[in-house]
């Protein structure tokens, strides 16, 4: 039987999150999978940075096509590991109206959920949004499956 994690995946367009699974540790192919891709682990948190330059066009929030197959096959390969839920969180740059950025950045969260979601064949109910505009991203917190949510 496959044991499922919660990852959360933190977007600034797209910063990736993966927190601690309920035993405390990743599996060592969790692990291996996530360093493939550039995650790094802080305090048994791993997160991956994506410039949303490299996701999105200037004021769009739909997926570049390669920044999308990228994005699905990642999800794919986690997913097969048993990594199958995440967080999104979307930011934009520091330009424009808060209520025009916090939209975009939602926009653009929606946007990776949707083809992680694609790639990882989970259902986008596994992954949740969120649009924080051009606010400064805040450290990643280390969050279990129906654990309290904490500030972030």
């Amino acid at each position: 039987m496959i044991r499922k994690y919660f990852v959360p995946a933190l977007m600034a367009a797209a910063l990736l999150t993966g927190c601690q699974a309920p035993q405390g540790k990743f599996t060592p192919e969790q692990v291996a999978a996530m360093k493939s891709y550039g995650f790094t682990e802080s305090n048994g948190d791993w997160s991956l940075g994506l410039s949303d330059s490299i996701l999105f066009d200037k004021n769009d929030y739909r997926l570049r096509p390669d920044s999308r197959q990228q994005i699905t096959t990642m999800a794919s390969r986690l997913a097969a590991t048993g990594i199958t839920h995440s967080r999104l969180e979307g930011h934009t740059d520091n330009y424009g109206e808060d209520s025009y950025n916090e939209a975009l950045s939602l926009k653009r969260a929606n946007s990776v959920a949707d083809a992680w979601a694609e790639g990882a064949h989970v259902p986008r109910s596994n992954l949740v949004t969120r649009g924080l505009g051009k606010n400064t991203r805040s450290p990643a917190t280390t969050r279990r499956p129906g654990a309290p949510k904490t500030a972030g």
